[in-house]
């Protein structure tokens, strides 16, 4: 019985924390990377798309991203589109390609960026221990109902501390990596 609710506490903190990854991917730092523009939502016949559904996003350089549409009619509308996020980045249309330049930061811009993160990090913590507080009270129900002892029940209690402590200090991790990231020059 509890190693399912064990099981799905898992499978929340784990997903809670590649969602955390995935967020972080996407936030501007000091280089370019694909994952800050695949979320644009770009007009496209009239609905809102992700870029990443329009085109292929690359990273040639450190500081410039490479937009290539599927379909050239796209062009501005993506160009548009990008500018609209206000990412604080110029947008240039080259040929059958949009080149975006991302400028570097500056070092308030970075420590605001650093204050985001751990935001966010945080954030993400609470919801790991949210996870747990749920899995402790599923615990506690299987007990009162005569699906558990006591026994079984702690030591599940301490399994579920052990993957709050692991998944916590993955987001910690996470965090402190995309730190030095937006603090490297």
């Amino acid at each position: 019985m509890y190693k399912e609710i064990l099981e799905q506490a898992e499978a929340k903190m784990k997903k809670t924390v590649e969602i955390f990854g995935h967020e972080l991917a996407g936030m501007r730092a000091g280089r370019a990377h694909p994952a800050l523009l695949e979320k644009v939502p770009v007009e496209y016949y009239g609905t809102p798309t992700p870029l990443q559904h329009l085109a292929t996003i690359s990273a040639p350089e450190p500081r410039t991203l490479v937009v290539q549409p599927f379909d050239r009619g796209a062009i501005g509308a993506i160009e548009k589109a990008i500018l609209k996020a206000d990412l604080g980045v110029s947008v240039r249309v080259d040929g059958n390609v949009v080149r975006v330049a991302v400028p570097p930061l500056t070092e308030e811009r970075r420590r605001e960026l650093v204050r985001q993160v751990k935001r966010r990090a945080e954030e993400e913590k609470v919801a790991v221990r949210n996870i747990r507080r749920e899995a402790v009270d599923a615990l506690r129900a299987a007990e009162k109902e005569n699906q558990l002892s006591e026994d079984e029940r702690r030591r599940a209690e301490g399994e579920v501390q052990k993957l709050t402590d692991r998944y916590t200090k993955e987001i910690d991790q996470l965090a402190e990596a995309r730190e030095r990231d937006i603090l490297t020059p």
